[in-house]
């Protein structure tokens, strides 16, 4: 059996469409990855949220002071951004 010049041709662009394929396959996988941590992660936190009701009441205030702290700042940014005009 003897190669052909377009047997070759065949083969480099076979080489370019796996080198493709393994890119999307790795970049595929890392995106599952990172979707894994976050279940993981929001598994995690149900647990302790569901064990430690006096957390969730804390948690529930941190995310309203935060809130709060946005929109001072917000309001503080477009303030001193419109005085300098």
């Amino acid at each position: 059996m003897t190669d052909s010049p377009s047997d070759a041709g065949l083969q480099g662009s076979g080489s370019a469409d796996n080198l493709q394929l393994n890119k999307e396959l790795e970049r595929v996988i890392e995106a599952t990855e990172n979707t894994a941590v976050q279940l993981t992660w929001m598994a995690y936190d149900m647990v302790v949220l569901r064990s430690d009701p006096e957390r969730q009441t804390s948690l529930r205030r941190l995310m309203e002071e935060i809130r709060r702290c946005e929109e001072i700042n917000k309001s503080w940014v477009y303030k001193n951004f419109y005085d300098r005009f």
